[in-house]
């Protein structure tokens, strides 16, 4: 992998991991335009992602204790509030990747993709309210269901190539998607989308959006523009 980081004019970058291992940037912005350029060339595999359907949901006694706090609600998760539906519509499915996948096959039959459906303080409730959302907000609300009903389950956030798939007319976004933990691993899901892609690249993981915004300001600041490009090399 191969990357570069600039940004215009000059400013001096801080860099640190976060608690979830995530790589940060920290700088001070100056007064003015800043612009800000990250480019890179990684590999990834030449093949869908694995089918988790077979893999077992565990038990909440044999969840990993360091992953526990995945089965508990978060800023936009707000599971213990989706509690009682997300029984309701999955607590008859089988307890494994299938039962995952019968949440992504609801929230993606049932929410309608809309660019500007939502802000920064859309919570899974809001989402399930207006019955529309983008990506981060179906991973919200896939992931709120999986924790309802105990099972480990994490917001990613990254890019997603249109490998192997018809291209869309709509400029490049960055794309967000859900990790749940069945068997000894994390599987990857993806309600927005709701099929097993190629060429996921990721760019961090937490509980929800808020522990891996792209860009957090402390201060008076205006987003101008953006452009996310994600091409074969």
């Amino acid at each position: 992998m191969t990357e570069t980081w600039t940004t215009d004019p000059p400013t001096p970058v801080d860099e640190y991991a976060d608690h979830y291992g995530n790589p940060v940037k920290r700088l001070v912005m100056p007064t003015g335009e800043l612009a800000l350029r990250y480019d890179a060339i990684v590999n990834v595999p030449d093949e869908q992602e694995p089918d988790a359907t077979a893999a077992p949901q565990l038990t909440v006694e044999d969840v990993p204790g360091e992953i526990l706090h995945f089965t508990l609600p978060s800023r936009y998760c707000l599971s213990d509030q989706l509690m009682g539906m997300a029984w309701e519509l999955f607590g008859q499915t089988e307890p494994s990747g299938a039962r995952v996948q019968a949440i992504c096959d609801w929230v993606h039959d049932n929410i309608k993709f809309q660019y500007g459906a939502s802000n920064p303080l859309t919570t899974a409730v809001d989402v399930l309210e207006q019955r529309r959302g983008v990506c981060r907000d179906f991973a919200h609300l896939a992931i709120t269901f999986c924790r309802a009903l105990n099972i480990p389950a994490r917001y990613v956030f990254g890019y997603l190539p249109d490998l192997y798939v018809e291209a869309q007319p709509t400029p490049m976004d960055f794309a967000a998607w859900m990790e749940v933990y069945l068997g000894d691993r994390w599987w990857t899901f993806d309600p927005r989308n709701n099929e097993r892609r190629v060429g996921r690249v990721l760019i961090g993981r937490g509980r929800d959006a808020l522990d891996v915004a792209m860009l957090t300001t402390f201060g008076p600041a205006a987003f101008r523009s953006m452009t996310v490009w994600a091409d074969v090399a």
